[in-house]
């Protein structure tokens, strides 16, 4: 079984080289399996790539006041056309050193509990919030399991519902499970073109279903999970254009792309009362719970 999935993965990783090659044509039809390959792209504009180039005055905080910082959720305030924000995002790390003091993308229970003390923090000064969605998921270790990772999400889930100012979040590379979830509740979801949100990955959801990872391809057309397909289910409001190739080409044209969106969309939430604000952000969230079923089942 090992031997036959390296000729496969080999195979999709020339199918995205040649993508890249012929940066991604008018005429081409990008698979779901590239787009998860896109998204994780070791060049890929993280969080505070964005930060950089959208932001202004970034100060970050640290520390979760009761255990650590977590290095893998980035926290601060700046400022977004002048106005005053919170930025809330996940960091990959670019070299190997970084990725290691970032881990990977994973938070542990003190970053989710670092992102909502910040969160609640720029509530009480009436600051809208803005996060950036990039991580495979949640650490899974025993040591994020024993400090209550499971308890943290939850936690994170039910006090975002309730956050009174505005809360734009856009995924920009991977949406991974829980762990993307933890800090995605929000009035307006976002979704970079090649980015991924799914509640498993492609490779666990093949060698769960048909005990072969090498069906990674498959399992991400089954899964819906693009940017379009969310889109089309509700779960996302806006897909946004990224640079010809994908977005690890140009970081500043990435950049150039978002910034006019977010802008379009705070504003828009701005425009919403709290109550309507909150109403939507928990109905955009039990969107996320919808199970299709045969209309000749009868069965809503």
């Amino acid at each position: 079984m090992r031997l036959q999935s390296r000729p496969r993965q080999r195979e999709a990783q020339r199918k995205l080289l040649m993508a890249e090659k012929n940066r991604l044509s008018p005429g081409h039809s990008t698979s779901a399996f590239e787009r998860v390959q896109l998204a994780r792209h070791p060049e890929r504009p993280h969080t505070l790539d964005f930060i950089e180039r959208l932001f202004e005055d970034f100060t970050e905080i640290h520390g979760d006041r009761r255990y650590a910082d977590d290095p893998a959720i980035v926290c601060g305030f700046a400022r977004f056309h002048a106005t005053p924000a919170l930025i809330v995002g996940h960091q990959k790390g670019r070299d190997t050193k970084q990725r290691q003091f970032r881990n990977f993308g994973m938070p542990k229970p003190e970053g989710y509990r670092k992102a909502i003390r910040a969160m609640k923090l720029a509530e009480k000064f009436e600051r809208p919030i803005f996060c950036f969605i990039d991580t495979p998921g949640a650490y899974p270790g025993i040591d994020a399991e024993e400090r209550g990772q499971a308890e943290a999400i939850a936690y994170n889930l039910r006090e975002m519902a309730k956050l009174v100012v505005p809360v734009i979040v856009t995924v920009i590379g991977e949406g991974g499970s829980g762990g993307a979830l933890a800090i995605g509740v929000g009035d307006q979801v976002l979704m970079l073109e090649n980015a991924i949100y799914s509640v498993i990955s492609p490779e666990g959801c093949a060698a769960i279903l048909w005990k072969d990872s090498s069906q990674a391809a498959r399992a991400a057309e089954e899964l819906r999970l693009t940017a379009p397909d969310l889109q089309q289910e509700g779960i996302v409001d806006q897909v946004i254009e990224e640079p010809k190739g994908g977005a690890q080409n140009s970081h500043d044209e990435a950049a150039r792309l978002l910034d006019p969106v977010l802008w379009e969309r705070l504003a828009e939430s701005l425009t919403n009362n709290v109550p309507d604000r909150l109403d939507r952000r928990y109905r955009k969230l039990r969107q996320l719970g919808k199970w299709g079923t045969s209309e000749a089942t009868g069965t809503p």
